[in-house]
């Protein structure tokens, strides 16, 4: 196995859950659309077309990977981004449904989660339990078991935390 070039002659990087280096393969797959095929791709000009149509090619290498619809597939900026679409799109969902307003964490989540949580609270009316972690970190599954209720609409609970 190759190490990453970014990684050679340095020391360990433990730090995964925050970011990773870029393989080679796809930084090279990359650069064309990051130096000149670098428009909008929501934009109606051939800059923005070009950079569409990539997307659209990836939507669909990633869709068939994962052996889902294209149109299943949503791409974000980044983890905290990814958590307030699902959070929120989940919740608001659910909500606007009848079928709840009750959410579940932990104390120690992502701030990403933790913030949606607070937002969702203070300008929807959700009500959110935030269950206590022991000593390493974990939640008691049956604190979870407990705090679900007729009106639990989603539980989000960290599976490792990198601190």
């Amino acid at each position: 196995m190759t190490k990453h070039p970014g990684l050679e002659n340095g020391p360990i990087y433990l730090d995964y859950n925050a970011t990773t280096p870029v393989d080679p393969a796809v930084v090279e797959a990359m650069l064309p659309y990051l130096s000149r095929h670098f428009g909008n791709p929501s934009s109606t000009h051939a800059y923005g077309q070009m950079a569409h149509h990539a997307v659209d090619a990836v939507r669909r290498q990633v869709a068939s990977l994962l052996g889902c619809r294209a149109q299943e597939i949503t791409f974000t900026g980044g983890g905290s981004e990814s958590d307030n679409l699902a959070l929120r799109g989940v919740a608001l969902a659910r909500q606007m449904r009848g079928l709840g307003n009750h959410i579940i964490t932990q104390v120690t989540e992502h701030p990403a989660v933790i913030n949606a949580c607070r937002a969702l609270e203070r300008l929807h009316g959700f009500r959110v339990t935030y269950l206590p972690v022991d000593g390493y970190g974990r939640v008691d599954p049956g604190d979870v078991e407990a705090a679900i209720d007729a009106q639990t609409v989603l539980v989000s609970i960290m599976h490792a935390n990198n601190e």
